[in-house]
């Protein structure tokens, strides 16, 4: 994968959710692109996938988007900070409904 370097990291558990993000910088632009090689999932405690965006098959595939109903889309690339503050809008709603306020690195003044 080239030269990797580890962005951002983050393993956070509430009552019901649990959110893991994880973005790399890499250097093996010829499998990813966009420069970034990244995984940004929410899903349950017992482990049902509830929403993530990822690039696993950038070279491939593309940026994609996959929901609990097991649907997947592709999605464009705005920049890596764009898409993190998309993925923790889309999931901010489902922890709502947890009653818990996961980290985030912005505020919505």
């Amino acid at each position: 994968m080239g030269e990797v370097t580890t962005l951002y990291n983050q393993d956070f558990v509430g009552t019901m959710l649990r959110e893991v993000i994880v973005i790399y910088a890499t250097s093996d632009v010829e499998t990813f692109p966009s420069g970034y090689k990244y995984r940004m999932h929410l899903g349950t405690v017992d482990g049902l996938e509830l929403l993530r965006y990822d690039n696993s098959h950038s070279k491939t595939i593309g940026h994609e988007k996959h929901v609990a109903t097991g649907h997947t889309k592709d999605v464009d690339f705005p920049g890596i900070e764009a898409l993190l503050v998309e993925f923790w809008s889309e999931a901010d709603q489902y922890w709502t409904a947890d009653d818990v306020e996961p980290p985030r690195p912005y505020t919505n003044d």
